[in-house]
């Protein structure tokens, strides 16, 4: 029987007549452990909390351990004991609030839950918040699994240059997907963790992506959360396998050369009453108050920061990821609900910090904390943070004040170049700042230009169909033209799966995305485009070297709203700090117009500069003029506008800089831009003069 159909039955047998006031002589924990655990700071807690297989003696089976302070009677309950409550008590472990036993002979598999007497005499069911398993779908049981700490990894080689990597400095591409939406098989399931091995790979190698970013992969009950509302945070979701198919998929990625970045959300969890919620009958893991533990927005609770045991369990949860998996980077999910304490909040439904302010003082120590154990234990592996609020210094090191994480998506530029890429095409010049705005606040923290779920469901519409013109064509090229500034702008970059054909509907978790419109030319277009400007990004140091760093980028003409043309340089900087830097380029203000101060002008570098130019309007313009800074050719390296991609085929080869002052700058290329295109320029040189040329096979 499930401990659905047998709640009421083991429930009214209660929990037997055995003594659980003894403390256990043969306790795993030892009494440092329990120091740090009540201090917050027992890092690896997971190992000790939880199921895992045991041998005592010549005796094999499971030690079962869980937190519940206030709890008067705990056992468990599974299918290796009918679900009988009178059968396995757990014992206290001194004044911890730790409650422990070993069940020999028990064998992978079974179901099992945690039959509580809670503070008010209670007799509730919980799945255990430690368990490295759990059903999904039937009685929400945690499932007895071997030790995680088994498999045997393959992917040292990796590991070892990951620690050596400045990601700063290092090309960062990440496909965002939702395991079960990517793909279905022949019976329109999701394909499982073996499956995506086997799939996933090869895919991303040919797509040139350097990292994958998986949606939520901790066990949660409710599909439509897509995983954000989760119930076993040390559980990979069975959905598609076991944990060790997952370290297995994790360990393909690896061998392949591809980073892995899992969505990690400590910032709330579902009231389920077999999950978290008032675990032994008080707020354990939440506030008790809900104007601290609740958000409203989600139908969630809060998890209070500042009790200790809370934060371990949190603390050991990022590290647990990392440490058994193999995971390369945590992206923090709704980092603005943890920091401030009314958000989405009215007056009265909130309570302030002790020293009145809306900081929830609490989750920044913690945020701090975590981000300083993972560089600590793992130094290369990066951690995100989704954050849109206007809260200072989130990607800064704890040192100079800030929240620790290594980049921020950045939302601000995302919802400017969409609102510009939606006006219509001959109204973009009165929208023009929209895009040069961002270079304001650009290197105010380390960004990821981010495409996201968010952006393509409840009616947002695809990127596609969000682009701005009445005509198909001109869409296609518009997106298109929009993906090469994007990949052009300072910043490491993430695109939600799909995104890279361009489906003409939105996101449906429900079911696999539209690979049949593969077979249409303009889609496989936008597929070999974002293949092409991946493997440029990873082959040319100027695109990606000084992503982080003012030196890295300036304008050639941020001020051509007539034409709704842009021109900026990218270019690897030779000598750079992360902090107390100023940008050479001219001052932007924001109304993206230079200053008249006089520019000087650097030498040749080793490492050829490029040249980024968009026009973002359906007119051609031939004879087109742009300064560059330095004389000889330039060969164009990319155009958006190219047949491959299912353009018109019109643009340039190389160009040759004539040294005429043009845009502040003392030579000027002659252009030929097509209409809606993004064009790249490599600056090769050679004084050679070549006509521009208008066709591309030419």
């Amino acid at each position: 029987m499930t401990p659905s159909a047998t709640t009421s039955i083991l429930l009214k047998k209660g929990l037997g007549n055995h003594s659980t006031e003894c403390e256990n002589a043969s306790s795993i924990f030892t009494e440092k452990d329990l120091y740090l655990f009540r201090q917050g700071n027992h890092h690896r807690i997971y190992k000790k909390l939880g199921a895992h297989p045991q041998t005592i003696g010549y005796q094999s089976g499971y030690h079962f351990a869980v937190w519940a302070p206030n709890a008067q009677r705990i056992s468990v309950v599974g299918s290796f004991n009918h679900w009988d409550a009178s059968a396995h008590p757990l014992h206290r472990v001194q004044q911890s609030g730790i409650w422990e036993t070993f069940i020999p002979n028990l064998s992978t598999g079974h179901s099992y839950k945690y039959a509580v007497r809670n503070a008010q005499g209670k007799e509730i069911l919980k799945a255990d918040p430690y368990a490295n398993a759990g059903e999904y779908n039937q009685g929400h049981a945690s499932i007895l699994c071997p030790s995680l700490l088994e498999y045997s990894w393959h992917d040292s080689d990796w590991i070892a240059q990951r620690s050596k990597q400045k990601h700063y400095e290092q090309p960062l591409s990440i496909y965002e997907m939702h395991l079960g939406s990517w793909k279905r098989d022949a019976h329109n399931q999701p394909l499982s963790y073996r499956a995506l091995a086997t799939e996933l790979v090869p895919y991303l190698q040919a797509t040139g992506f350097t990292h994958v970013e998986f949606m939520p992969l901790a066990e949660y009950p409710l599909a439509d959360s897509w995983g954000y509302q989760v119930t076993g945070f040390f559980a990979p979701t069975s959905r598609y396998g076991s944990p060790q198919d997952l370290q297995f998929l994790i360990d393909t990625l690896h061998q392949a050369h591809i980073g892995v970045i899992l969505d990690w959300v400590p910032g709330h969890f579902p009231k389920d009453e077999f999950g978290l919620s008032r675990w032994d009958g008080t707020a354990l893991y939440e506030h008790a108050d809900p104007r601290q533990g609740e958000q409203p927005d989600w139908g969630t609770l809060l998890f209070n920061y500042g009790r200790h045991e809370v934060r371990n369990f949190l603390l050991s949860n990022a590290l647990f990821w990392i440490d058994l998996f193999h995971v390369d980077g945590l992206r923090m999910d709704a980092v603005s609900s943890m920091l401030y304490l009314n958000f989405s909040k009215n007056d009265g439904e909130w309570l302030p910090n002790v020293y009145g302010g809306k900081e929830n003082l609490e989750a920044i120590a913690f945020l701090r904390t975590t981000n300083d154990l993972i560089h600590h234990y793992y130094p290369g592996v990066i951690t995100i943070a989704e954050e849109s609020s206007s809260f200072d210094r989130i990607s800064q090191p704890t040192e100079y004040n800030g929240l620790g994480f290594d980049f921020k998506w950045n939302m601000g530029w995302m919802h400017d170049t969409l609102s510009y890429c939606q006006q219509d095409p001959l109204a973009r010049s009165h929208h023009h700042q929209q895009m040069t705005f961002g270079r304001i606040y650009q290197y105010a923290e380390h960004f990821i230009q981010v495409f996201s779920h968010d952006e393509v469901v409840y009616g947002k519409g695809s990127l596609l169909r969000k682009m701005g013109s009445w005509y198909a064509s001109d869409k296609f090229s518009t997106l298109r033209a929009l993906y090469g500034w994007m990949w052009g702008w300072p910043g490491k970059k993430t695109l939600f799966m799909g995104n890279e054909w361009a489906p003409w509907d939105e996101w449906n978790y429900q079911k696999a995305l539209d690979w049949f419109l593969l077979q249409k030319p303009e889609h496989a277009g936008i597929q070999r485009l974002i293949a092409d400007l991946n493997r440029l990004y990873r082959t040319h140091p100027a695109w990606y070297a000084s992503d982080m760093v003012p030196q890295g980028f300036y304008w050639i003409n941020p001020n051509d709203a007539a034409c709704s043309v842009f021109s900026f340089i990218r270019q690897k900087a030779q000598e750079h700090k992360l902090w107390g830097t100023t940008a050479p380029s001219p001052s932007i203000t924001h109304t993206g117009k230079t200053s008249s101060k006089t520019k000087s002008f650097p030498s040749v570098p080793s490492t050829p500069p490029l040249l980024f130019i968009a026009n973002f309007t359906p007119v051609e313009r031939s004879h087109y003029p742009c300064g560059v800074p330095f004389g000889g050719t330039w060969r164009e390296i990319l155009n958006t506008d190219a047949a491959s991609y299912g353009g018109s085929n019109r643009g340039n080869k190389t160009v040759f800089a004539c040294p005429e002052p043009c845009d502040q700058q003392p030579y000027r290329l002659d252009l030929y831009l097509p209409p809606l295109s993004t064009l790249i320029f490599e600056y090769e040189g050679k004084q050679i003069f070549r006509k521009t040329s208008k066709s591309l096979d030419s």
